[in-house]
Formats: structure tokens, C-alpha cells, sequence
């Protein structure tokens, strides 16, 4: 069977080899290029609400997940002074619809997307994306080991700091959109008799969490806190970030300071801004971009890895459908995503940053939303996350 066509796909997380297997079942010739070693383990659990579940059915991945699913019964909302303000079911937090949306271990995830697809298209790891060189005919890639070859697209599923993107956009500070906070993630062993829940502390401006994934012997351990928005010398010194954080929660109580000396002793703890990725459009030429490169919606929505999975069907579709890829098909692409994607960006702004309030009055506030709350699982989901109806899939090469 004839070829449609090669593309290269830059990151092997989600958007990618989401990405990657539609593309394949279209009949074109696929290859990943991944900077890790392999596939990324570890990482805090994600979501897929609505939409994204459905695309996970069509991929035939779905009883996988479904066999992983998390099963966290509770979010304790805790006071600057340890004392209990509020008690939830975790999908009436997040909008989720208990039954039906999924929360895996993020790696769990990874790997079932990656064994979908490994055996179908080509993976290479430990290499990235260096230059880009577009022509008539397609795009001359190097690759950091040296490496050159060429592809008829290139697609960046590289992440919210897509090096795709400032390759083929422009510098990254473009396109991000800083929404005053930062936050660290790591692991930590599991000294507080956790079991199935969540405990999340909070003072103005500072939250400090505790996830327990099952009965775990590690937790999961989060601190997020106002701020203005750091140099990117000061995001990538560790020592400029351990200072910070000792600084901001030196002084505060419950278990804040066993967090901060997990976080301060981790090798390589996950730390960041929390931010969204804001663009005009999500292609020029022959490449374009999916997931969390193109469209970030933060963490505070809980929406990435949906919007991941989502984007990358959308993306096949649209070069499925149309045989002018650069023009048509990611013209297509976005008139159909871009509604779905930016009222799921809008999130925050309803409801999702208030989890993080940075004044008195805003945290009394939301504790008194919360003991609105109930422990009874949500029968509806936020509207948000089905607000697109899939198209059905175009014809099939495979």
C-alpha cells in the first residue's frame, strides 16, 4: 500500500504516540524521536475526563486504563494550622464524572500508549530535534546526535518548553502565558499512615499536598505558592530553587517541613511554572504542534493529558481527511480543536485556581464552597470536558 506520507514526531509522552498511532492507521510512515533513554517512568497520576476517554475506547486502549484507575477516595482540605476544613469526593473537585473518567499513574499511561504503537512505527531514543530546515518538498531535520534526514511533516509533542516550537515559532516567552504560580513536585516515603486520599494544606498564597496512590509506601508531595514569575536562570539552578522553597515554607506548620526537606533532599525534583501555552495558530509550513506544546492548559485544570489525546485524534483526522497537509489539513485541524481547547484553558477561571487562593478572605471563601460539597460522587462532569463530539474515524490503511 501506497504511503502518505512521513512524518516525524518530536516526544514520546502522550500527544506523541497518540499522535503516532492514528497516523499509522492512515497509512503513513511514522517516526518518534525521544530525548530520554526510553520511556519515562514515574510522574504524579493524570486524568482523562470526557472526550479523551472516548479516544482512549477508539484506540482500544480504554480496559487497560480502566484496570488502572485509581481509586482515591477522599480530598482533605486542611488549615494553616493542620485542623480539617473541608472533606470531598475527589471527582467533585475536579469535575469528574465518578464511573467514567480515569485517573492513572502518569507512567501507566505512557506505556500502554507506547505498546499500542512500538511495533508499528519507528522510535528513537536518547536523540532530539536540533535544526529544522524547510523546503519544497518536505523538511531536512538534524538531530543532536548529528544525525540528518527528512520527512514530508514534523510534529512537536514536545511539552510545554517544545524546543520544536521556538525552533519553528519563535522564542518560548511568545507563547507562554505565566499564571503567577510555581510549583515542585517528588516522592516521599509514606510515614503518615496515608491510604486512598489526598491531604492538601493551604495558607494564603502556599499549599503544601500529600497524595497517597493506594496503599502506596511512597506519596506523592506537592508545594505550589504565589509568585512573580523567575528567571529562567533561577528555573533551571536547583540550589537558586531549594532556597526558595526553604525560604517561603520555612516558617510554616503540619507537615510542611518534612515536605520541604523531601524536596530539598530529592536528586531531581519536578519543579516548574505553572503556566498555559497561548498561540495564533499551531502550524506554519510543514510543521506543526499537539498536546501541551501547542496548547498547555496547566496543571490547575487537570486537562492535559485529555487535551494531549484529544489534539493528536483531531490532528490525524484532519491530515487524513485532506491531502493538503500543510495547508488545509492543519487549517482544518485547527477550526475544529481550537473551541474545545480554549474553554478548557479558561478553566481557571472557573474554579480550578481558587484551589490556590492567595488572600485570607479567598481561602475562607473557598472552604465555604467546599463544605458545599458532599462525599457523593458526581453523577455529571464539568461541561468543559465533552464539549466536542469526536468525528468518526476516516478510512483506515490498516
Amino acid at each position: 500500500m501506497k504511503s502518505r506520507g512521513t512524518v516525524l514526531i518530536s516526544g514520546a509522552s502522550i500527544a506523541g504516540p497518540a499522535l503516532a498511532f492514528w497516523l499509522h492507521k492512515y497509512g503513513f510512515e511514522v517516526t518518534v524521536v525521544e530525548k530520554s533513554a526510553g520511556v519515562r517512568g514515574g510522574g504524579y497520576p493524570i486524568d482523562l475526563r470526557g472526550t479523551a476517554v472516548e479516544v482512549a475506547h477508539r484506540m482500544g486502549i480504554l480496559p487497560q486504563l480502566q484496570r488502572a484507575h485509581i481509586d482515591t477516595q477522599r480530598v482533605t482540605f486542611l488549615e494553616a494550622d493542620g485542623s480539617r476544613a473541608a472533606v470531598v469526593h475527589p471527582q467533585a473537585v475536579v469535575g469528574g464524572v465518578d464511573g467514567h473518567d480515569l485517573e492513572v499513574p502518569r507512567e501507566t499511561l505512557t506505556n500502554v500508549l507506547y505498546t499500542a504503537v512500538r511495533d508499528d512505527v519507528e522510535f528513537v531514543f536518547d536523540d532530539s530535534v536540533d535544526a529544522l530546515a524547510e523546503h519544497e518538498h518536505g523538511v531536512d531535520v538534524t538531530f543532536h546526535s548529528g544525525a540528518q534526514r527528512s520527512f514530508g511533516l514534523v510534529v512537536g509533542a514536545d511539552g510545554l518548553h517544545s524546543r520544536t516550537r521556538t525552533l519553528a515559532f519563535g522564542p518560548e516567552q511568545n507563547y507562554l502565558r505565566y499564571l503567577g504560580y510555581c510549583f515542585s513536585i517528588c516522592t516521599m516515603p509514606n510515614t503518615f499512615g496515608l491510604s486512598h486520599e489526598a491531604l492538601i494544606w493551604n495558607t494564603p498564597g502556599r499549599a503544601a499536598a500529600l497524595y497517597a496512590v493506594g496503599n502506596s509506601n511512597d506519596v506523592h508531595a506537592l508545594l505550589t505558592f504565589a509568585h512573580p514569575e523567575p528567571s529562567h536562570e533561577a528555573l533551571r539552578d536547583s540550589e537558586t530553587r531549594r532556597a526558595l522553597i526553604s525560604t517561603l515554607f520555612g516558617d510554616d506548620g503540619w507537615k510542611v517541613p518534612e515536605i520541604v526537606e523531601a524536596m530539598c533532599d530529592s536528586p531531581d525534583p519536578f519543579f516548574d511554572t505553572v503556566s498555559q501555552v497561548h498561540m495564533p495558530q499551531w502550524s506554519t509550513g510543514r510543521v506543526a504542534l499537539v498536546g501541551d506544546a501547542a496548547y498547555a492548559p496547566s496543571f490547575l485544570t487537570g486537562q492535559g493529558s485529555s487535551l494531549a489525546l484529544v489534539g493528536a485524534y483531531m490532528l490525524a483526522e484532519s491530515l487524513a481527511a485532506h491531502e493538503d497537509h500543510t495547508t488545509t489539513a492543519f487549517t482544518a485541524y485547527g477550526r475544529a480543536s481550537r473551541p474545545f481547547i480554549e474553554l478548557n484553558q479558561s478553566q481557571i477561571s472557573t474554579g480550578e485556581a481558587a484551589l490556590f487562593p492567595t488572600t485570607d478572605e479567598a481561602l475562607q471563601a473557598r472552604n465555604h464552597r467546599l463544605r458545599d460539597l458532599t462525599m457523593t460522587p458526581p453523577t455529571t462532569g464539568r461541561p468543559a470536558h465533552t464539549a466536542l463530539t469526536l468525528p468518526e474515524p476516516g478510512w483506515i490503511a490498516s
